[in-house]
Formats: structure tokens, C-alpha cells, sequence
């Protein structure tokens, strides 16, 4: 028994081996790649008229702005910021029908998850550990991602995190320039580039490689619009913004959601000036007006908690020639990477829409995280990247199978998605905890 036990361990040894080696390849990673995306694009043509509503909405404002007859922002108000119309633009200029135009999209998500997913394998020891749990989390969040502006945006936020935390000094100007692009699509990368600029050095770092290159962007941004006559319709996403209700889906929602258990006068209605539900009532629409000032007061607090933070890790955490202390987006990698996430998480939770694929905003950060942590660190990313994979799963069992459940009331679901809120505040909490373990860092005998 002994001697056989002895023989199978070395050959299950290099079977497991061989099975890892195959599994970090280029060739197992795009393998994985492939099956991922293969899967979500099936479950898209499911569950099509949910997961393409945006994007048929997408392409009738784009084909009405081609044929003439006007375009969002700079012929009337919109909900989206006025970068959105960059990608929403781009599939309408070589498709002419609207099936052409669904896959064209689903094409450029694909093609941007490639680019990212090639330069997080770039990245030696654990850049292929990242790989793998970004896909996974593409997995268990469900198709929403492929047909929605998040699929863009996730991408993009990841490989603005690369260049941000990989070369520190050398590349963080195009971390800001990509996420100062992004926030224009889509709010979320605004959270790397506040991040970045509270971890800098110097001031004269703030300004060079922050300040400058996301007002340089902006402005082209900006004056584009104005010269295709939007006026103040540039910036008037903000204004949009505040007119809007409590979204089902989002956190601050979650108490309303409830007490429907209880409560049959609490309501859900349909918003058809922005296509969305929304809860009904004097109380939803006072937490609602609330929610615009707490996530104010909420971005301000974590920019602190990361500016005082990076401040107690340049001064006592590195030893003397780390490079990463002479240069860089900001002190240390690991204060970047919490911030961020913490970040985009009050982005969510004090946000008062919330629809599934905002989840899909976690991903770039833990898969970062995997990649780039330092090694004294690691290990409380442990909790966020479960939670996070939690928040997705959860996500996906509401969206797009058991929407209409959710909406009608159905126990099951309502659990699920109180669940998947609270799971976000977790990972909010999480953030604020570490950055305040952070700032308390004493300095070295």
C-alpha cells in the first residue's frame, strides 16, 4: 500500500503540474477566454430583449443622429455623458441593421476584454491567477456585461490600473488619460483618478501626471461637444443626474424592497423618460435627493482616509531606495488599490441608481489587486475577492432570469438582492477598515 501510494504521488505530483502549466499558457488562458465569452454571448441571444435593450437604444441614437435628426447632448439632454457616444458611435458607422450593430458591440466588448486580459497575463508570478478570477467573475455575473456601456468601461478600468500600479512613475499618465476618458463614457474610472492623484508624491507629481493630462482630456472632451453645438448640455449629464429617482436595484433601495413583504403600499413604477424602475413615494424620492450630497461627502471622506494613508505609508512603510517611495501615482501600490476600490464601492452604495452592471466596476480592481499586491498584503485581498465573486453571483441570479420575480415581489428574490446589496456595503467597509489600518501605520524601530 505504501509503495503504491508512493508511485501515484509523484505522478499526480506532475499531472497536476502539467495541468497548471497548460492552464497559465497563452493557449489555456485564451481557452478560457473563448469558452467565457462563448458562454455569455449564448446566454445574451437567450435572454436578448434584456440584454440588448441598451444596446438597440444605442444604435436608434446613433442611426437618428446619422441620418440627421439630431444627437444626444449636443441636440438635447441626456443621461450619459458626452464621451458615451464615442463607443455607442462606433459599431452604428459599420453595421446598417440592428443585428449587425448587436454584434458589432458585443465584437468591441470582446476585443477590449482580449487586450486587457493579454496585459494582466503580462504580468510575472500571478498574472495569470488574475486572469483566471477576472474571467470567472465575468462568468458568474452573468451576460449583462457584454450589452451594456459597463463592458466598455470594466476594461478599460483594468488596464488604466495596470499602467497606474506596473511601471509606477513612467506609465501613470496613461492610467489617468485612459480613466479620464473612461469617466467621460461612464462615471466609475473617476475613482482611479482621484485615487491616483491623492496617493502622489509631490505636488508637482499631482499636476504633471495627474492634473494635466485629465484636464487635457476633458477639454478636448468638452470642446468637441461645444463645437457640435452642445452648450451647456457638455456637462448637463450632472444636472440629469439629480432630477432622478430611487432605482430599484440600488442600495439605498433595499429597506423599500423589504417592506414590500410587508407593506403593499410600497411601489414600483416604470420611468419612461430613462427606461428604468423606480421606487414610488414621498420617502423614496427624499432618500433619493439625500443620496446626491452623502456621495459627495462619501467620495470626500475615502479621498482623505487614501491621502492621509499614502502620507503614512511614504513616511514609515517603505525602507530607504524603494522605488516605489522615489516615484510613482502614489506612495504604495497597496494604498492605490484600496483606495480605488473603496472608491468605486461608495460609488455604488450611495448611488441612487443601481442597475446589475455597475458590479461589473469590482472586477478591474481585485483582478489588479491579484496582479499587483505587494507581498506583505496579499492576504487581505483574500476577503474582498470572495465578496466580490459573491456580489457577482448574486447579480446573476437576479439578472436577467429572475428580473421580472424581483420586481414582482417574489421573497426568493428580494433575499437575494438584500443580500447582494449588503455584500457591497461589506466591501465598502472592508475598504474604509484597511485604509484606516493604513493611516496607523507606526514607524519602524
Amino acid at each position: 500500500m505504501n509503495s503504491r501510494q508512493g508511485t501515484n504521488t509523484p505522478a499526480a505530483t506532475r499531472a497536476l503540474a502539467r495541468i497548471r502549466q497548460a492552464a497559465t499558457s497563452l493557449g489555456g488562458l485564451t481557452v478560457g477566454f473563448v469558452a467565457v465569452h462563448l458562454w455569455a454571448v449564448l446566454r445574451a441571444e437567450r435572454w436578448s430583449g434584456a440584454i440588448f435593450g441598451d444596446v438597440d437604444l444605442y444604435e436608434w441614437w446613433v442611426r437618428h443622429g446619422l441620418a440627421g435628426g439630431g444627437w444626444p447632448v449636443l441636440d438635447y439632454p441626456w443621461v450619459y455623458p458626452v464621451g458615451a457616444l464615442a463607443p455607442m458611435t462606433l459599431p452604428g458607422l459599420f453595421t446598417s441593421t440592428t443585428r449587425s450593430y448587436q454584434i458589432a458591440w458585443m465584437g468591441m466588448v470582446a476585443a477590449l476584454n482580449a487586450v486587457a486580459l493579454w496585459m494582466l497575463a503580462r504580468q510575472k508570478r500571478r498574472g495569470a491567477g488574475a486572469c483566471w478570477w477576472w474571467l470567472g467573475f465575468l462568468a458568474l455575473l452573468g451576460p449583462i456585461w457584454i450589452g451594456r456601456l459597463d463592458g466598455i468601461i470594466a476594461p478599460l478600468m483594468l488596464i488604466a490600473l495596470i499602467h497606474g500600479v506596473r511601471q509606477p512613475g513612467k506609465t501613470v499618465w496613461l492610467a489617468v488619460t485612459l480613466a479620464t476618458l473612461g469617466a467621460w463614457i461612464k462615471i466609475a474610472p473617476g475613482a482611479i483618478v482621484i485615487a491616483i492623484a491623492v496617493c502622489s508624491r509631490r505636488l508637482r507629481d499631482a499636476l504633471a501626471r495627474v492634473v494635466l493630462p485629465g484636464i487635457l482630456v476633458s477639454a478636448i472632451v468638452v470642446n468637441l461637444a461645444l463645437a457640435g453645438g452642445a452648450g451647456s448640455r457638455a456637462w448637463g449629464v450632472f444636472g440629469q443626474q439629480g432630477v432622478r429617482g430611487l432605482q430599484v436595484e440600488s442600495v439605498a433601495a433595499t429597506w423599500f424592497s423589504l417592506a414590500r413583504l410587508w407593506n403593499p403600499s410600497v411601489a414600483f413604477g416604470y420611468n419612461r423618460m430613462i427606461f428604468t424602475f423606480e421606487v414610488q413615494g414621498d420617502q423614496a424620492q427624499t432618500v433619493a435627493g439625500a443620496l446626491d450630497s452623502l456621495l459627495l461627502a462619501a467620495i470626500a471622506t475615502i479621498a482623505l482616509l487614501t491621502w492621509v494613508a499614502a502620507r503614512r505609508q511614504l513616511k514609515f512603510s517603505l525602507p530607504d531606495g524603494d522605488s516605489r517611495a522615489a516615484e510613482g501615482a502614489g506612495g504604495t501600490v497597496d494604498v492605490l488599490l484600496v483606495g480605488t476600490i473603496t472608491l468605486t464601492a461608495a460609488l455604488i452604495v450611495f448611488n441612487k441608481v443601481g442597475s446589475p452592471q455597475f458590479q461589473a466596476w469590482f472586477g478591474p480592481c481585485v483582478a489588479a489587486a491579484i496582479a499587483f499586491a505587494t507581498p506583505e498584503t496579499r492576504r487581505w485581498w483574500r476577503l474582498p475577492g470572495v465578496l466580490v465573486l459573491v456580489i457577482a453571483l448574486l447579480t446573476g441570479a437576479i439578472f436577467p432570469e429572475d428580473y421580472g420575480p424581483f420586481l414582482d415581489g417574489t421573497l426568493r428574490m428580494i433575499v437575494i438582492a438584500a443580500a447582494r446589496n449588503l455584500a457591497v456595503v461589506a466591501l465598502m467597509a472592508w475598504g474604509v477598515w484597511r485604509l484606516v489600518c493604513l493611516c496607523r501605520v507606526r514607524e519602524r524601530p
